[in-house]
């Protein structure tokens, strides 16, 4: 059985991993190490759960050991960019635990938080610099950060920041970095126009696909139980009442569900907090750190946290209502069975909802286990599948290379407005997770607002041009000679 000692990694990061309690790397783990660590551009393909922040984290950090001359002012060796604060924060973290013997600078560039102390971290030059891609132009348009001396990329759920609508921010962001670089693109799936990205800015990369894509994980016990939408709150305290849910995540739609769900629940003595769009850097931190120790039991969350919660012991994922791009599904239930652990997802599904199901069961290539009815509408009874045409379709947001259709997280509306009624059918969201004007602004495009809420207050330098006095870096690996478009 491989071990992370026949990777070729220091040995101040072995010492790491070891405190952290690993001994044997998981599948992408044992493939994208060490082909990052010989220099190649690395495609990875791997379900959430399945370890693939250390996969990247790990031989980065091995680089700089083997790099150890310091950042220029203004400066990063290391590019990582993530679609959410929470994923951003969370790979920091990441670092500098596996980095505890070395202690490599990092510099967390989120929307949400104060823009000062970030610039002052950036002023002095940083080893490693994790961003989500709005606030990054932001400083990229300022001057404070430049990215002549970065030799290493890593483009961290590419699909949904491809939902996000972040893909014409990272294609901004790719033409600013040298010609000569090494590139890791790491998705949970991949979608037509993630291959066209990767095919764009990675040259001869090596792929690795260790997990069917757009497939759960085999140890996740997922349930499906059909019924009226007005039987949704007793059904969820029913669920959490169970003595085996002793931590869970509830996922809505929209904001304004999940408030609505944490405040039925608090009302009733269930300790809860809930992070979206609207919720500041600071309520968000706060909530997750509260769930992350034990003293809250359950978290509600929108789509926007569904990469980004990793926390360690999650039994039960409920779906209060059914994500209306299947792909969510994927990555919502991917919060349990994290590192070989077992869980239970749990989904309510109304009868407008019964199009999301058939969908979801679509992509993972399976039918789940249902229970239950949907009521009064004699549409179906327990023990039967949906009707496939029982209902309209409803409309759903078509993936471009920008976004979603109309340029909003999960097909909704930027803006923060209602989303589009489906036809045929009461609709079955009416905010989207974007946030609104004022406060969180984590999601936005990059075209008004950036993509995680930040404002560029001048436009970065054309694609190609570096800095003038720029040499080629040895970090990362071997570095190759030929050239290409950026």
């Amino acid at each position: 059985m491989t071990t992370f000692s026949d990777l070729g990694l220091a040995e101040v990061i072995l010492r790491a991993v070891a405190e952290e309690g690993y001994t044997n790397p998981t599948p992408i783990q044992a493939n994208v190490i060490p082909a990052i660590i010989e220099g190649h551009d690395v495609l990875g393909i791997a379900q959430t759960g399945t370890g693939k922040t250390a996969a990247f984290v790990l031989p980065i950090l091995n680089a700089l050991m083997a790099n150890k001359e310091r950042p220029a002012e203004r400066s990063c060796k290391a590019l990582i960019l993530a679609p959410t604060r929470e994923l951003a924060n969370q790979i920091g973290q990441c670092v500098r635990d596996y980095g505890r013997f070395m202690r490599p600078s990092v510099a967390i560039i989120v929307g949400g938080a104060a823009q000062g102390p970030q610039i002052r971290a950036l002023s002095r030059g940083v080893d490693i610099v994790v961003a989500t891609p709005g606030r990054l132009l932001d400083h990229l348009g300022t001057g404070a950060v430049k990215l002549f001396g970065t030799h290493v990329v890593v483009l961290d759920e590419a699909d949904q920041m491809l939902d996000m609508g972040f893909i014409p921010a990272i294609r901004r962001i790719m033409g600013l970095l040298p010609v000569k670089r090494q590139t890791i693109l790491l998705s949970a799936t991949m979608p037509p126009a993630i291959r066209g990205l990767a095919n764009d800015f990675l040259r001869q990369p090596k792929e690795v696909s260790v997990a069917p894509s757009s497939r759960p994980i085999d140890k996740i016990d997922q349930r499906v139980m059909l019924m009226e939408a007005g039987a949704k709150r007793d059904a969820l305290v029913n669920v959490l009442s169970d003595a085996d849910v002793t931590r869970a995540i509830v996922f809505t739609r929209t904001k304004r569900g999940a408030d609505r769900v944490e405040a039925h629940l608090d009302s009733i003595g269930l300790s809860s907090g809930a992070i979206h769009g609207n919720k500041s850097q600071s309520q968000r931190e706060r909530a997750l750190a509260a769930f992350r120790d034990g003293r809250i039991k359950v978290l509600v969350a929108t789509d926007i946290a569904a990469r980004g919660i990793d926390v360690d012991g999650v039994t039960h994922v409920i779906n209060y209502e059914l994500p209306n791009i299947p792909e969510s599904y994927v990555h919502r239930i991917g919060r349990t069975a994290r590192a070989g652990a077992s869980g239970v997802a749990i989904s309510f599904c109304d009868s407008s909802e019964r199009a999301f199901l058939r969908d979801i069961e679509k992509l993972i290539g399976r039918a789940i286990d249902a229970s239950g009815d949907f009521g009064r509408d004699g549409r179906h009874t327990r023990g039967e599948r949906p009707a496939g045409a029982a209902a309209k379709r409803p409309a759903r947001p078509a993936h471009k290379p920008g976004g979603s259709s109309n340029g909003g997280y999960n097909g909704e509306r930027s803006n923060g407005g209602h989303a589009q009624k489906p036809a045929g059918q009461k609709a079955a969201y009416v905010q989207s997770d974007r946030p609104a004007r004022t406060g969180d602004h984590s999601a936005r495009p990059a075209a008004a607002k950036t993509a995680d809420g930040s404002s560029p207050q001048r436009r970065p330098q054309k694609p190609g041009q570096h800095h003038a006095g720029a040499k080629p870096s040895s970090f990362g690996g071997a570095r190759r000679s030929n050239t290409r478009a950026a």
